[in-house]
């Protein structure tokens, strides 16, 4: 009897559940870790911000790679001057990439971390290939047909052709020019203008000073045009007892299957080689 007893008492202690811990004990605990766990948030941040705010993180090199025609580590340290700001940790790549791409002659820039304290910069220069604007204008054409902001006395302007047309046609007046060039190289003539006007007419200005009237229409269209002169040039200049560009004042090309040309003192209008035959 006494067995069975103890059994059964045995038994009901541990059936018996045990007491939940009071609401507010149970609040209280959680209270205390989350003020534990916000000192800890804050202890760390604090030491974060510590850590960042020291000297040795201080961007204090800019390390220059790529085309560096025209800039150097010094140079652009004075261009870029207080524009950069932040250290290692905090600077923002993308704000310091437009920085450097605002300094004249920089088309691209690419931008990197070195730790602990060095900015590597890779410059992308502008490669001039003519000014573009009116003859007032300092602005120049790139080998893309890009238009691009430039001094033009840091430049090695060797013979640079001047284009000039409207915003946004810049592509198109130098890719003209490049198929002209082509065409004035049997005779030696350089080309120093070409102009598209704001009617799509062509004209352009050579080396010796002539004057040329090409007309509109698709870039084949011009330089067939071009093509047909050249051709024909020196025979109507023998005429005369001439020879060379640089006795022509002026062409114009604009007049169907000939063209009007205006010599030292004497114009007249030649007929196509074809039409002389």
């Amino acid at each position: 009897m006494n067995m069975a007893a103890n059994m059964t008492s045995m038994w009901s202690t541990m059936s018996a559940p045990e007491l939940a811990a009071p609401m507010d004990v149970r609040l209280m605990n959680i209270v205390a870790l989350v003020l534990g766990a916000a000192a800890c948030m804050v202890s760390l941040g604090l030491v974060v911000r510590w850590a960042l705010a020291q000297p040795v993180f201080a961007v204090s090199k800019i390390v220059v790679e790529g085309d560096t025609s025209h800039h150097n580590a010094l140079t652009l340290k004075a261009n870029v001057g207080g524009r950069i700001s932040g250290n290692f940790f905090t600077l923002d790549l993308a704000q310091a990439r437009s920085v450097f791409e605002s300094v004249p002659w920089v088309r691209k820039a690419t931008v990197r971390r070195e730790f602990p304290n060095r900015l590597r910069v890779t410059l992308e220069e502008h490669r001039s290939s003519g000014f573009w604007g009116a003859d007032s204008e300092s602005r120049m054409v790139n080998s893309l047909g890009e238009v691009f902001e430039a001094n033009a006395g840091d430049a090695e302007v060797e013979e640079l052709p001047r284009l000039v047309g409207a915003e946004g046609a810049s592509g198109s007046v130098l890719a003209m020019y490049r198929q002209l060039s082509n065409a004035f190289k049997p005779v030696d003539a350089t080309i120093e203008q070409l102009e598209l006007s704001g009617r799509n007419g062509w004209r352009l200005q050579l080396d010796s000073g002539t004057q040329m009237e090409l007309g509109r229409g698709s870039p084949d269209e011009v330089l067939a045009r071009v093509q047909k002169f050249l051709t024909t040039h020196k025979q109507v200049l023998a005429s005369y007892q001439r020879s060379g560009l640089d006795r022509v004042e002026s062409v114009d090309l604009r007049h169907g299957e000939g063209y009007a040309i205006r010599l030292a003192g004497v114009t007249t209008v030649a007929a196509a080689v074809a039409e002389k035959k």
